[in-house]
């Protein structure tokens, strides 16, 4: 029962600082998402009840049914298109991200690969690779085009913890290992060069973004690149354009001091100084610090705890390597967008965009997280029952 009550405890502080945040404006997307937390709760119940080694059977087919609405989202004229990217595919009554189905789609595409396929040597792995980098990179690929940065960065850790726990060879994670660090350093050569071409063109960071695009062959945009100069150089950015969120956002967060200004009585995001197309979704954390202080932030943090010490638990306690790889591989995708969401409210990461699970607002991403979770709780109801 501890990890139910701890996502229903992270989904009701969702609704009322969502509600807060929203209320010098009467916003009513806190009545939205107790509809979205009420259906994602069905869909926790009903995933929770199917035997989790049912989707091994079905893991292809929810794959590539998953990855028509990546595709179809880029058509031009039928994804809706937002802040200048074409995530969404709007049916009026709701706008259907098709990422985070993907994250799914992934998931049990990993897991099933991994428990058809041989592992141990050198040899083995490589041939489960070659298998995952197709499964794994297409998808990738297409959530990149829209562009959906935060999308895809949460991927690979998920991925590569799955292949951890499933003993894979050693050489690969060094390897990996070394990709990641001269991945980083192609982008921070990148982002050099950025800064030198807009400053000996005297172009602005904010009026004139796409002036280097097409002189790069790393595939990021301009409004990326800013973010990240943003973040390790804020003087060369004007901090009413992309460094202004993540400011008012430390604002808020040391403002609110051990208890808070009280619910609803905070400031930055009632006044507007924290956007409020932003505070009720990816700075939410940032109302919560203001108004519940320090005691509010860390009673969240302790029902993100209790639900990532759950998933490991039960990684711990699952019968088969299927299990294990579910639980592990839900657990990271969790961990990674709790870590890097409030680390950008306080400043120790780029901005990123990647929401708060439960408690950010969102129907997709509610649905895709109650999903998940329903999968752990399948392996843990169904850890016994071996033939």
């Amino acid at each position: 029962m501890v990890n139910p009550l701890a996502i229903l405890g992270l989904g009701i502080f969702g609704v009322f600082f969502i509600y807060s945040a929203q209320l010098s404006v009467g916003g009513t997307n806190w009545i939205i998402q107790l509809i979205w937390l009420t259906g994602g709760a069905a869909i926790y119940v009903t995933v929770s009840l199917i035997d989790y080694r049912f989707w091994l059977s079905v893991a292809h087919w929810f794959y590539g049914l998953a990855m028509l609405p990546l595709l179809i989202v880029l058509i031009p004229g039928i994804g809706s298109e937002r802040y200048g990217a074409q995530r969404w595919l709007d049916f009026g009554f709701f706008a259907f991200q098709p990422s985070e189905t993907a994250k799914v789609a992934v998931l049990l595409i990993t897991a099933s690969l991994l428990l058809r396929s041989q592992i141990g040597t050198v040899r083995q792995s490589l041939g489960v690779l070659g298998k995952l980098a197709l499964a794994v990179g297409f998808p990738l690929v297409l959530i990149l085009l829209q562009p959906d940065l935060k999308s895809a960065i949460v991927l690979p850790p998920m991925v590569f913890s799955m292949l951890f726990v499933s003993k894979l060879s050693s050489r690969f994670f060094a390897g990996a290992l070394a990709a990641f660090l001269l991945v980083v350093s192609i982008v921070a050569w990148d982002t050099w060069r950025y800064a030198n071409f807009m400053e000996s063109h005297n172009y602005s960071y904010l009026r004139d973004r796409g002036k280097f695009e097409p002189h790069s062959i790393v595939p990021l945009h301009d409004y990326q690149r800013n973010r990240i100069i943003s973040f390790v150089a804020p003087d060369k950015i004007d901090p009413m354009g992309i460094g202004w969120n993540q400011r008012q956002s430390l604002i808020s967060v040391g403002s609110g001091g051990v208890l808070g200004k009280g619910w609803t009585e905070g400031t930055q995001a009632q006044l507007g100084y924290l956007p409020r197309s932003v505070a009720h979704n990816d700075f939410i954390f940032s109302v919560i610090a203001e108004e519940k202080g320090l005691l509010g932030s860390l009673t969240v943090l302790s029902l993100f705890g209790l639900v990532m010490f759950n998933g490991i638990r039960i990684a711990g306690l699952a019968r088969d390597r299927l299990g294990t790889v579910i639980a592990v591989g839900v657990t990271v995708l969790f961990m990674v967008h709790v870590f890097v969401n409030i680390a950008m409210t306080i400043g120790l990461v780029p901005i990123t965009g990647i929401p708060l699970p439960f408690i950010s607002y969102g129907g997709s991403f509610v649905l895709s997280c109650c999903l998940l979770q329903g999968l752990v709780q399948s392996v843990y109801r169904f850890r016994k029952d071996f033939t």
